[in-house]
């Protein structure tokens, strides 16, 4: 498993029951970990890949198997989640959040569950 997602995930600092979105999920290292975490949370995570999909999906079978966890194909300007809400929305390197992180920010708000937090993480691809 990657240290630098392992640190990401360690500073979300999940509880359990908590309802989780990730932006740009890519093959799903990160959603394994929060998936470990949670008990009766749930994880909803979205790419605009259709490869990174399927294999986050393959990843984590056992998850999505048993409805903790979901993965769709969507860009975060074009996600529609319905009604649900989440308690924490995290992406990594995903650009938006970097270059405009008040658009981005607009864009999950109609997701936000009252005191969610919204964690993004940039850093250089070494």
């Amino acid at each position: 498993m990657s240290e630098r997602l392992r640190g990401v995930v360690d500073q979300l600092a999940l509880r359990p029951g908590d309802r989780v979105l990730e932006i740009g999920c890519g093959q799903g290292v990160a959603a394994t970990m929060v998936c470990q975490l949670l008990s009766t949370g749930t994880l909803t995570a979205i790419d605009r890949s259709v490869k990174m999909v399927e294999a986050a999906t393959r990843r984590n079978a056992p998850y999505v198997a048993s409805g903790k966890a979901e993965f769709l194909i969507a860009s975060l300007e074009d996600m529609n989640l319905g009604d649900r809400r989440f308690d924490l929305v995290f992406a990594v390197r995903v650009g938006l959040f970097h270059r405009d992180p008040g658009r981005a920010r607009a864009l999950v708000e109609p997701w936000l569950a009252p005191g969610a937090r919204v964690l993004p993480f940039f850093d250089v691809p070494v």
